[in-house]
């Protein structure tokens, strides 16, 4: 079971403004900019795909080393955040190039547009991951710890590297890694989730695990 990668397509999420509107950086949206998101909603609705594709792995947790078997990551933080767990989630998600398109058109004639796509994309991705994380949750009977990505914290990186050897990502959901460790389609998230075995464990919200209080990005608790 450890070495067999699995896929998952999921249908469209339902859109969060509030969500959007935070990563655009707007607390309150008046009368222009509620019409300008509801324009940008109708032209991407639809347009983008839902992929994930994810293994399990076994990890053992020795001080802040994390080892995975065919890789190893140091990262206290990290460790922390498994320290309680025999199993974890390996993964890759993303919602395809259609909003990279986007962006990047918008990006010439409208900023406006292009930073709203850009705050789509974010909210995009993440509810994305949440449905899957739910889903594995709930078809297995298992709770996750908060995921947690190459670059958060002190997790260098370079971690990217060693995810995309073991799950395939091109293959899989056509998501590339360049040599600037940086991912195409940009509205991609790989992270690692750790398992809890209690059937009883709540899948727990990734801002309520998070020490960052101050962080822009936190959700309402």
């Amino acid at each position: 079971m450890y070495s067999v990668i699995f896929n998952k397509i999921y249908t469209e999420p339902p859109f969060c403004e509030r969500e959007i509107l935070r990563y655009a950086g707007c607390r309150e949206a008046d009368g222009e900019i509620s019409a300008l998101l509801n324009i940008c909603l109708k032209e991407i609705k639809n347009t983008l795909t839902y992929k994930v594709c994810y293994r399990e792995m076994q990890v053992t947790i020795d001080g802040d080393l994390c080892d995975f078997g065919v890789f190893c990551w140091q990262s206290e933080k990290l460790a922390k955040n498994l320290n309680d767990c025999k199993n974890v989630l390996l993964f890759a998600a993303t919602v395809g190039v259609g909003i990279d398109r986007l962006i990047a058109k918008y990006g010439r004639i409208s900023p406006a547009r292009a930073l709203l796509f850009q705050a789509i994309g974010a909210e995009r991705i993440e509810a994305l991951c949440d449905a899957f994380c739910a889903d594995i949750a709930e078809e297995r009977s298992i709770g996750l710890r908060p995921r947690f990505s190459p670059g958060y914290g002190d997790l260098s990186l370079d971690a990217q590297r060693d995810i995309f050897s073991v799950l395939d990502c091109e293959k899989r959901i056509g998501l590339t890694l360049n040599d600037s460790l940086l991912m195409s389609p940009s509205k991609s998230v790989t992270a690692v989730a750790g398992i809890l075995e209690d059937k009883e464990s709540k899948l727990q919200i990734k801002c309520a695990a998070c020490n960052k209080t101050d962080c822009t990005y936190r959700g309402t608790l």
